[in-house]
């Protein structure tokens, strides 16, 4: 029996599901200077589940309908890529986009976006 929990979001409540274990932490949730949140400033953030199946990241929350994030995206569009701030580090990452920070910003009460590190 597996009972690792792995956290796909930062911030947000872990799955354990094996297949997690190559996406631990791998998206981040940042507010509109780029810089990393938390679910100390953001409660509401525990709440949103996170699951791997068939190629997607499940994000669910309360009230929410479910979003799903293509896994692994060959990212050639440098428009989408960003330099943001996660716990005092630069990170490179590409931004989910609008409708993932549209989500997100439902859940926090506040602007932010969905970012994924650039590996």
């Amino acid at each position: 029996m597996n009972s690792a929990v792995y956290f796909p979001i930062a911030g947000c409540a872990g799955c354990q599901n094996r297949m997690a274990v190559d996406y631990h932490h791998r998206w981040s949730i940042v507010d509109a200077q780029g810089v990393g949140v938390t679910a100390d400033q953001f409660p509401a953030l525990q709440q949103v589940t996170t699951d791997i199946r068939m190629g997607d990241l499940i994000i669910r929350a309360p009230g929410m309908l479910r979003m799903d994030i293509p896994l692994d995206v060959i990212e050639d569009d440098d428009s989408v890529k960003r330099t943001v701030t996660i716990n005092g580090t630069i990170v490179h990452v590409v931004d989910e986009g609008d409708v993932a920070a549209a989500w997100f910003e439902n859940v926090t009460g506040a602007a932010c976006r969905l970012v994924k590190r650039l590996d």
